[in-house]
This record gives C-alpha cells, sequence and structure tokens, in this order.
C-alpha cells in the first residue's frame, strides 16, 4: 500500500506542442506497483489548454476546481469542480481553462 500527499510528488511542465500553461503530477503509477491503472493531477493555469490530441487509450476525468471546458470534433462540454468526463480511445479532445483560477482535474489512464 502507498499513502502520500499529492504534494510529494514533483511537478512536471507540459512543454508539448500546443500546450500553454498546463503542468502534471503523476500521482500513481507502475513504478509504485499499480498493476492496472496511472492517476494523475493536471493543472491548467487561467488561459491555458492542452494541446488539441488523441491517442489510442481511454482515461476518466473527474475536476476537483476551476472551471473551463473539453473540445472534441462535435464541440464543447463545460466543465467544473464535480464533473466528470470519460474520453474514449481515439477520441480527439483537448482541455481549456476558461476561468479566473486554475483547472485541476483527476485523470486516470490504463497503464
Amino acid at each position: 500500500m502507498i499513502v502520500r500527499s499529492y504534494t510529494d510528488v514533483s511537478v512536471e511542465k507540459i512543454d508539448a506542442e500546443g500546450a500553454v500553461g498546463v503542468s502534471k503530477r503523476v500521482l500513481v503509477s507502475a513504478a509504485d506497483g499499480a498493476p492496472n491503472f496511472i492517476m494523475r493531477q493536471f493543472v491548467i493555469e487561467p488561459g491555458g489548454n492542452t494541446p488539441y490530441h488523441t491517442h489510442n487509450w481511454e482515461h476518466v476525468i473527474y475536476v476537483l476546481s476551476g472551471t473551463g471546458h473539453i473540445r472534441h470534433p462535435q464541440g464543447t462540454h463545460n466543465i467544473s469542480a464535480g464533473s466528470v468526463a470519460l474520453v474514449l480511445p481515439n477520441e480527439e479532445h483537448g482541455f481549456v481553462n476558461s476561468g479566473d483560477e486554475p483547472l485541476v482535474f483527476l485523470c486516470s489512464i490504463p497503464k
């Protein structure tokens, strides 16, 4: 069993093309012995966004604080504290902070 504070995990700035004001912490991963899932925390600063992208795995999002929206081919979905989202494999998406405070969310993906 592993129990720790998220503040014990180092912050990584996301430097990918198209990312603006995004950082993450890998809270639980295979390096910790997790057999099936990886849990990450993302922070998007006001006015920031992740790249608009796709990948071949699903991820489950839970918004902790802030407001924003998820972009996808059919438009956008507004998100705020308490929102839950499932992004399916190969579904184009991007996260945008449209508020005045950091948009913070947990993201779980398969290992």
